[in-house]
């Protein structure tokens, strides 16, 4: 099976359609897969429902979907930094799931471990547990959280080769491994694909059974959310 594409937009189709629920990896800037992102963007669709860590910022990542108004929903644990997710949310053009972050985390692995619901203690007391199911365990109280099962998972990798086997970069791997597995369809980019047998299998994060179409999406630039200089010392 070819699993290999040409680029975003090919690897896309057939697809895409309105009202998919997408998994989508990456923090911030850090691992978020832009050139999937944009021919997400490019191809029309619209109603979607992300569920993602964050939006990016304004006109990156998830956040230019939201410029052209093709989102829907967002199942988010981080609103922040970003301008129009923001303004859409307070002025209820955007519907917004917040989830606590390890919990959002917990609810993609969970979906990808067919795993329909867990309990957990985060959230208690707060909003986050406003019309969830509450059991006691222990004499303390967990409120009941639902996995997620997604239409579509886009996650961004390091190195992948041509079956699929991904090696993610450092952190970039938090959200991205539990979005690849969750979504009945995965498709990933990836800075560099390697011949068949040259990962070491102790090294593979995520088993190519998991990924059914691979983009390379390099070159890229390094993006920085937040640019602080130091002031030139005077002679």
């Amino acid at each position: 099976m070819n699993k290999l594409y040409p680029n975003a937009t090919a690897a896309l189709d057939g697809i895409l359609r309105d009202g998919l629920l997408i998994a989508s990896g990456g923090f911030g800037l850090c691992g978020i897969p832009e050139r999937l992102l944009d021919a997400v963007r490019d191809s029309g669709v619209k109603d979607l429902t992300f569920a993602s860590n964050n939006a990016g910022i304004d006109n990156e990542g998830i956040g230019k979907l939201l410029r052209t108004r093709q989102v829907k929903k967002m199942i988010a644990s981080y609103v922040g930094e970003n301008k129009e997710f923001e303004r859409q949310f307070l002025s209820g053009e955007l519907e917004v799931e917040f989830s606590p972050q390890g919990t959002l985390a917990e609810r993609m692995r969970a979906g990808g471990a067919g795993i329909p619901g867990f309990y957990t203690k985060t959230g208690v007391g707060t909003a986050v547990a406003e019309g969830k199911e509450v059991k006691t365990f222990n004499g303390e109280d967990y409120i009941l959280e639902q996995g997620i099962f997604a239409d579509l998972s886009l996650v961004k990798a390091w190195k992948a080769d041509e079956t699929g086997n991904l090696v993610f970069r450092k952190t970039a791997r938090n959200f991205n491994l539990p979005a690849a597995t969750c979504g009945k369809i995965c498709v990933v980019e990836v800075e560099e694909i390697v011949p068949k047998g040259s990962l070491d299998p102790d090294c593979i994060h995520l088993p190519g059974v998991y990924v059914q179409r691979i983009v390379v999406g390099a070159p890229y630039d390094k993006k920085i959310e937040f640019l602080t200089t130091r002031k030139r010392e005077t002679a």
